[in-house]
């Protein structure tokens, strides 16, 4: 299946950054895109000052990412609304546990839809964490989307330059069903011009082919 061709970012945002380079805010990793390295791991991780619901390597973003939630955390606590980091980078070791996990206990058709294959996440990057509410209540779960954080980051994310990249009803593109919870850094820029034309995936937004399931 090929996506419908968006109008692409002009050409002068088109060359500023890379869509294949790990380190590059626009890479696109999905289930016809691999990183490569597939063992990839980010220079610059660093621990975020926001209100944490996970620790380890989890909580870690690249440095980029890590203080543009920095400024959107404080901006959501401003309006009333606590925002937790519930998962962020996701080393090629702990991606490969966590996928064989759904592989074993749920078979490997379903774990494709759930979990991304080692070397196929967007968590590896650095770029993209879990978001969680200051309640705790939804952590993962469909009726997250309905929670103060969601509804905040659903209306605000992209003044910080992120997106939510699994959005409600597009698994036929991105290759995942609706995750209110998981957003991805590209920059205001991009994240602003998506939002205002009402582009909602980033493969429609770079004019990519679906990528519904693995090649």
């Amino acid at each position: 299946m090929t996506t419908p061709p968006a109008p692409a970012p002009s050409a002068a945002a088109a060359r500023q950054h890379s869509l294949t380079d790990p380190a590059s805010p626009w890479v696109v990793v999905n289930k016809h895109r691999p990183l490569s390295p597939a063992t990839y791991r980010p220079a610059d991780l660093a621990q975020p000052g926001v209100r944490l619901a996970t620790s380890g390597e989890a909580a870690l973003l690249n440095s980029t990412t890590a203080a543009a939630a920095e400024r959107m955390f404080a901006a959501a606590a401003g309006a009333g609304v606590t925002l937790t980091l519930a998962s962020g980078y996701r080393s090629y070791a702990t991606q490969t546990r966590t996928y064989n996990g759904y592989v074993s206990s749920r078979g490997q058709a379903e774990a494709d839809t759930a979990s991304a294959r080692p070397g196929y996440s967007e968590h590896q990057t650095g770029w993209s964490f879990d978001l969680g509410d200051g309640g705790g209540a939804c952590s993962f779960q469909p009726c997250f989307a309905e929670q103060p954080a969601a509804v905040w980051a659903r209306n605000n994310a992209h003044l910080f330059g992120f997106v939510v990249r699994y959005p409600w009803m597009l698994h036929t593109i991105t290759g995942y069903y609706y995750e209110p919870w998981h957003l991805r850094y590209v920059g205001v820029e991009a994240a602003g011009d998506m939002n205002s034309r009402g582009i909602a995936t980033l493969e429609e937004y770079f004019g990519l082919e679906a990528a519904p399931a693995y090649l």
